[in-house]
């Protein structure tokens, strides 16, 4: 084991370390969410809302966490949420990421917004989910679905709670932009963050040259670092569901909507022909106060009851997987604590994270005396609202 893993016993120790090594633009742009970041601190404190019921005299010698997901096993319902730049963040971060999820049977979707070409990744880990911003234009739409086929991708994730640009006000003051602006401060930023320069950003210079946003088109982006901001999210204002049912139309593999909070979009996904959706707010990191992925996902449920829905933002713990689980869904997604695993120490690092909230995961279920992750329901539950009589 990498030696400085054995001081990350729980998801969040990877990001202690991370926030050591990691330039402050790069800490800021993983860790943080929107002006007055209501959402990503709802998306933990809604956990605290529900306490265990736990079942006595069970017998959990064998725990059983695996799942289906439309015809997809996997060895827990714990997955890797797409993360843009993971590349900058960590050498070769989406593949890394990748390879691990693959190692150990867990779902990862790799993000529209990364730095390494997604035929690369599929090439690594053939499977990989691969998650899409849509274009503005309809050539551009198409050109970029038909490549993702072309790679061989079968699962697609289009998110669509990214219509503008968030107000990320945090980046800004941290000195961070997309793409990265040269300056005397990022410059210094690197410089005192010596293992970061070397190991991540000059090895990546040196074997793949610059690295660019490779997977936002069907053609190659605009590079990481450049003296002007090229980036562009204003061409999506216009997007509707109406370009979502071209897109069914034109991909055969399996469709998942990412960015659902309302209980009549749940419903209108399912309606053009997704497969499923990932109840998310995005990690808190578009429009501050929408309401935490949990808290909705009960109504999220009883609006499409047989349906594939999964969650994503805020799990941190196996106690957060089961009372997602609980609720509802499927399977849930993590982003940030890998992201940060990816930083501290690569694909071991993110394999050890894996193998911590899967652990969490079994021993917890034995705890609460489930045996099948599958059949965990309201009953494990007790909210703390809830009126109870002895």
């Amino acid at each position: 084991m990498h030696r400085v893993l054995r001081h990350c016993l729980s998801l969040h120790d990877f990001e202690r370390i991370a926030r050591r090594k990691l330039p402050r633009p790069l800490y800021a742009y993983v860790s943080g969410a929107v002006e007055d970041e209501a959402s990503v601190t709802d998306n933990r404190a809604c956990f605290q809302d529900y306490s265990f019921l736990p079942s006595a005299l069970v017998n959990v010698s064998k725990v059983n966490t695996g799942v289906n997901l439309d015809g997809l096993s996997f060895a827990a319902p714990i997955g890797i949420a797409p993360m843009g730049i993971a590349a900058i963040t960590s050498y070769r971060g989406d593949v890394t990421m990748a390879r691990a999820a693959a190692a150990a049977n867990v779902p990862c979707i790799m993000s529209g917004s990364s730095l390494i070409r997604l035929e690369e990744v599929m090439e690594a880990a053939p499977g990989t989910w691969f998650q899409a911003y849509l274009p503005g234009d309809e050539l551009q739409i198409n050109a970029l679905i038909d490549r993702v086929a072309a790679a061989q991708v079968e699962t697609l994730v289009l998110t669509v709670d990214t219509p503008v640009a968030a107000n990320r006000e945090n980046n800004v003051r941290a000195g961070f932009s997309t793409p990265l602006k040269p300056s005397v401060r990022l410059a210094l930023e690197g410089i005192t963050h010596p293992e970061w320069l070397c190991c991540t950003f000059l090895k990546t210079l040196m074997k793949h040259g610059m690295p660019h946003f490779e997977n936002n088109y069907a053609t190659r982006g605009a590079p990481i670092v450049a003296k002007n901001v090229l980036r562009d999210f204003s061409d999506r204002g216009h997007l509707s569901w109406d370009h979502v049912r071209a897109i069914r139309n034109r991909w055969k593999g399996r469709l998942i909507i990412k960015g659902i909070l309302n209980p009549a979009d749940a419903v209108k996904a399912i309606a053009v022909g997704a497969e499923g959706i990932i109840v998310s707010n995005h990690g808190g990191r578009q429009l501050d106060g929408s309401v935490a992925p949990l808290r909705i996902l009960p109504h999220i449920i009883d609006a499409i009851p047989d349906s594939l829905v999964m969650l994503d933002s805020g799990i941190r713990r196996g106690t957060d997987v089961i009372k997602a689980m609980a609720l509802g869904a499927k399977a849930v997604f993590i982003g940030r604590p890998f992201n940060y695993a990816a930083t501290v120490a690569g694909e071991d690092g993110v394999a050890h994270a894996i193998k911590l909230i899967s652990n969490e995961l079994k021993r917890d279920m034995g705890l609460l005396g489930a045996t099948e992750v599958t059949a965990l329901s309201l009953s494990h539950l007790f909210h703390k609202g809830q009126a109870r009589r002895d």
